[in-house]
C-alpha cells in the first residue's frame, strides 16, 4: 500500500464507512478537477498574447514595426506563431504517449507533482521572455517544446485516478460536470492574460504559472490514486463501492497504512500466502484469502491497449475533435480581434463564450448519455451537429458581437463535450 499523503492524514475521519468513502470521493472528484483547472489555465495565455506579440502597427496609425514584439514584427510573423503552436503540440503528442506509460509505472502523486511543477517553470520562462527583453525564436520555441513535454502528465494521472475512485459504471453526469475543468481553465487563464496583455504581458505567462506550480504543491500533499491507499473500498465496475465485511473492512481514514486482519484469520492468511495458485473454493481455506493483496497491478502495452474494444475508433473521433477544440483554443482570440475589430482585451473576454458552451455541452451531453445508455451514439450525433456550426461560425460570427456570441457557443457545446467521454 501506498503512503498516505501527509495532507490527507489532517482531514477529519467519519466513523460511518459509506459516508467515508462518499466523502473521500467527492474529496478526489473536487481536487482533481482544481488540478486539470490549473493545467489548461496555464495553457491558455499563449492564444491571448498573441495578438500583442504583432499589433498590427499600421492599424495604431504607425508605418513600421516598432510596436512588435520581436522576432514576430516580420512578415511571415503568422508562420512564427504557428510555430510556436505545433512546437507545443507535437511535445505534447510525444509527452502524452510517453507519459501513459510512466504513469502506469510509477507512484501517481509523485508523477503529477513533477509534471505540474515543471509545467509552471515552464510558463514562467516564457512570461520571463519580456522582462529579461529576450527576442531569440529558438528561446520561445525550446520552452514551448518542453512545457508540452511536461504538460502531458495532467490527463493521464487526473483521469487514471478518478476511474480509480469512481469506476466505471453510468457517471456520464458526473464526468460531464467535471470535464468542466477544461472550459474553466481557459475561462481563468483568458482573464488573467487579458488583464496584463496590454500592460506587461509576460505577467499573462508568470501568474497562471504559479497557479499550476502551487496545485502541484497541493498534490504532494494531498493526492491519492486509489481509494485502496487509504483503505476505502474500491468501486466496482457500476461505481458503487465493492463490498465488504465489517471483519475485514479497514476504516477509510488516512492514518491507517496498512490491512489489519483478524487473529483468527492469521493461519488462513500465511496458508494463501504460500499457496497463491490454491482455489478460494478449497474447503481448506476461508473466505479471508480472497481479500489478501496479490500484487502490483501490471501495467498495459500499447499493442495490449490498441485491442481493447473501442480505443481506436475513439482515439480517431478525438483527433478531429482535438483538431477544432484546439483551433479554437489558440486561434479564437486574435480571429475575433481581427474579424469583429476588437481590443486585445475584449477579444480575450469574448473568447471564453466558446469554454462556457463547452461546459454546457458536456453537462448536457453528460445528461443524455445516462438517460439513453448510449455513449457513442451521444457522441456521433452532437459530432455532426458540430460540422454545421463551423461553417455557420465562419459565415456569420463577425456580423456583429451579439452573432459572434450566439454561434460560437452553439458551436462548442457540440465539440468540446467529446473530451469526458475519452475518459
Amino acid at each position: 500500500m501506498a503512503t498516505v499523503p501527509l495532507g490527507f492524514r489532517l482531514l477529519p475521519g467519519v466513523s460511518n464507512n459509506s459516508t467515508r468513502d462518499t466523502r473521500y470521493k467527492i474529496f478526489i472528484l473536487v481536487f482533481t478537477f482544481f488540478v486539470y483547472t490549473s493545467y489548461h489555465c496555464s495553457r491558455k495565455p499563449i492564444s491571448i498574447v498573441k495578438n500583442e506579440l504583432h499589433k498590427n502597427c499600421t492599424v495604431l496609425g504607425i508605418n513600421d514595426t516598432s510596436c512588435d514584439w520581436k522576432p514576430f514584427d516580420h512578415a511571415n510573423f503568422k508562420e512564427l506563431l504557428g510555430s510556436l503552436d505545433y512546437a507545443y503540440l507535437f511535445a505534447y503528442a510525444i509527452g502524452m504517449f510517453l507519459s501513459g506509460h510512466i504513469a502506469e509505472r510509477m507512484n501517481l502523486r509523485y508523477f503529477l507533482t513533477a509534471g505540474m511543477i515543471s509545467s509552471g517553470v515552464m510558463t514562467i520562462a516564457f512570461g520571463l521572455g519580456y522582462f529579461w527583453g529576450i527576442h531569440s525564436f529558438a528561446y520561445y520555441i525550446v520552452v514551448q517544446i518542453l512545457c508540452g513535454l511536461v504538460q502531458a502528465s495532467g490527463w493521464p494521472s487526473v483521469v487514471a485516478t478518478v476511474g480509480n475512485w469512481w469506476g466505471k459504471g453510468k457517471r456520464g453526469l458526473i464526468m460531464g460536470v467535471w470535464n468542466c475543468h477544461t472550459s474553466v481553465g481557459n475561462i481563468l487563464g483568458s482573464v488573467i492574460a487579458g488583464v496584463f496583455v496590454s500592460t506587461a504581458w509576460g505577467w499573462s505567462f508568470i501568474i497562471p504559472g504559479l497557479i499550476i506550480t502551487f496545485m502541484g504543491v497541493l498534490v504532494f500533499f494531498f493526492h491519492v490514486p486509489k481509494p485502496s491507499d487509504v483503505g476505502c473500498s474500491d468501486p466496482d465496475q457500476n461505481g458503487q463501492a465493492a463490498p465488504m465485511t465489517d471483519e475485514t473492512h479497514q476504516e477509510c481514514h488516512p492514518q491507517y497504512e496498512s490491512v489489519t486482519y483478524p487473529q483468527s484469520k492469521e493461519a488462513d492468511i500465511e496458508h494463501s500466502l504460500a499457496n497463491p495458485t490454491q482455489s478460494i473454493e478449497d474447503p481448506n481455506v476461508q473466505d479471508s484469502t480472497a481479500l489478501v493483496p496479490t500484487g502490483e497491478e501490471k501495467a498495459v502495452s500499447f499493442w495490449k491497449a490498441l485491442l481493447v474494444p473501442g480505443v481506436i475508433e475513439y482515439s480517431l473521433c478525438l483527433f478531429f475533435a482535438k483538431l477544432v477544440s484546439y483551433t479554437f483554443l489558440y486561434w479564437l482570440p486574435n480571429y475575433i480581434k481581427y474579424s469583429a475589430k476588437l481590443s486585445n482585451t475584449k477579444s480575450a473576454d469574448l473568447s471564453t463564450v466558446f469554454d462556457f458552451g463547452g461546459a454546457t455541452g458536456g453537462i448536457l451531453a453528460g445528461l443524455l448519455s445516462d438517460y439513453t445508455g448510449g455513449r457513442a451514439s451521444t457522441c456521433a450525433l452532437l459530432l455532426v451537429l458540430a460540422a454545421p456550426m463551423m461553417y455557420i461560425y465562419n459565415l456569420y460570427g463577425a456580423v456583429s458581437i451579439e452573432t459572434n456570441i450566439s454561434k460560437c457557443n452553439r458551436c462548442t457545446c457540440n465539440v468540446r463535450y467529446y473530451e469526458m467521454f475519452k475518459v
